[in-house]
């Protein structure tokens, strides 16, 4: 990898993944539309959420990201945006006041739109159609219309994104995510879960912690009133991403400005591949899927084409495994990572290796088997005496029936009753305070 990078040095190199769209004229022709609109996020926000991973891979914070599987065209309004914000707040507060330390929240948001499939094809009724690989590609309609590769796809999808962002910004810096709004947070549909009065007894307490400030005079702290949100989604269409490929006028540095962080999926991580080329150049902080087929000396040699700087904030290694398989897989990593003195930051995605097929047809996950991937993805680094730096969850602030389990229990035959989603089940909000408050008490161990 030691010749030169360019932001289309990756057309030269082999690509998966990657839809065939039949005029190449129309495809060129929306790449230079999106390269000549503004940039979606800023270079000096890509480098303020690298700080921010760089705390979290010396033990100093802990990484939150969640968000769709995959957006949609069809289910995009504020409210649903705004649902999933508060989902990631309540997350990231009982974090922050059971283990003491900052909590870095990233949105899988305002890009997510594209999805790697384990076929190209797709059979149904003895008809076999091109796959559904997300709405900034084709629809999921199943019909040969659909399927086909739509250029002006990627245009709706820049203009959707802009839009949810301009509406994070404002819910992160406009008061929304204020402390004292804390109680606000909640969503009507689980007022009468156990989990929200678990939440609520939390939320007496930082008011209590909240009114002592403030009799010290120490309620106007910015930190109390405003939080640091980012965004991030799979660069997996390359076209699209070179499109927001940016020289930064400070640094003269090269940035993808579609989100502040990308990261490469497991099926795209090859060493000789587009993606790793692509991503190698841009100074964005970028993470890697790592499953159970990784090898050891694989993985550094890939850590050394990605971060051959050995900056503790560019790099974090996404561990989906499945929960039957961390133990086995996971702790050959970390040494081999530790040996080589590599500075990474390791999260845990429960979700992408628990996927089963339910009895009654659909694609779930069992809830857990999500929450025992988790505990074994920080007891393995417990004995290895490493860092478990954050959590990589596929999540929504809807109330859908995706995965089964959970504290108000979703069963196989109540799958049907909410199931939305485009592409792979959903924790829902019940289920992903559910697990911040595992992480919170597991993570308070962690840091005594």
């Amino acid at each position: 990898m030691s010749q030169t990078w360019s932001p289309d040095s990756w057309r030269s190199k082999p690509i998966q993944q990657q839809p065939v769209y039949p005029d190449a004229a129309h495809l060129a022709s929306v790449e230079r539309t999106l390269a000549g609109y503004p940039p979606l996020v800023f270079a000096g926000e890509a480098r303020e959420l690298r700080r921010q991973f760089s705390e979290v891979t010396q033990g100093r914070a802990f990484l939150l990201q969640g968000g769709d599987c995959a957006e949609s065209f069809a289910e995009f309004s504020a409210g649903k945006i705004r649902d999933t914000f508060k989902v990631l707040l309540q997350m990231a507060i009982a974090m922050t006041f059971a283990a003491g330390c900052p909590v870095v929240k990233v949105g899988r948001m305002a890009g997510q739109f594209a999805k790697p499939r384990s076929s190209g094809e797709e059979t149904l009724g003895g008809v076999t159609l091109p796959a559904y690989r997300g709405d900034i590609v084709n629809g999921i309609g199943f019909d040969a219309k659909s399927r086909i590769p739509d250029p002006e796809r990627l245009l709706q999808a820049y203009h959707q994104s802009t839009a949810s962002l301009n509406l994070l910004r404002a819910f992160a810096q406009g008061g929304f995510a204020d402390l004292h709004q804390v109680h606000q947070w909640n969503l009507d549909f689980i007022a009468s879960s156990e989990l929200t009065e678990k939440y609520g007894q939390l939320a007496n307490r930082i008011d209590e912690t909240l009114a002592f400030m403030r009799a010290c005079g120490l309620e106007n702290a910015p930190q109390l009133r405003e939080t640091s949100f980012f965004t991030a989604h799979e660069a997996l269409l390359l076209n699209y991403e070179q499109a927001f490929v940016r020289k930064d006028s400070l640094t003269g540095d090269w940035y993808d400005c579609s989100a502040h962080m990308l990261w490469i999926g497991d099926r795209t991580r090859q060493l000789d591949g587009a993606h790793v080329e692509f991503l190698r150049g841009v100074g964005n902080p970028i993470g890697v899927k790592v499953g159970p087929s990784m090898d050891s000396d694989e993985l550094i040699r890939l850590i050394d084409i990605l971060n051959p700087d050995n900056d503790p904030g560019r790099l974090n290694l996404i561990v989906r495994m499945g929960a039957d398989k961390v133990e086995q897989h996971l702790p050959r990593l970390i040494r081999a990572v530790e040996d080589e003195g590599r500075l990474v930051l390791w999260s845990s995605d429960p979700m992408h290796g628990n996927t089963i097929k339910a009895s009654s047809g659909y694609k779930t996950r069992d809830f857990a088997q999500v929450l025992a991937e988790v505990k074994q993805f920080f007891q393995v680094h417990q004995a290895e005496g490493s860092y478990p730096g954050g959590i990589h969850i596929e999540m929504t602030g809807q109330n859908v029936t995706e995965c089964i389990g959970g504290t108000r229990p979703i069963t196989e035959a109540g799958l049907s009753d909410r199931y939305h989603t485009h592409c792979d089940p959903r924790l829902n909000a019940d289920q992903s305070l559910e697990l911040a408050f595992l992480i919170a008490e597991t993570l308070k161990q962690v840091r005594r």
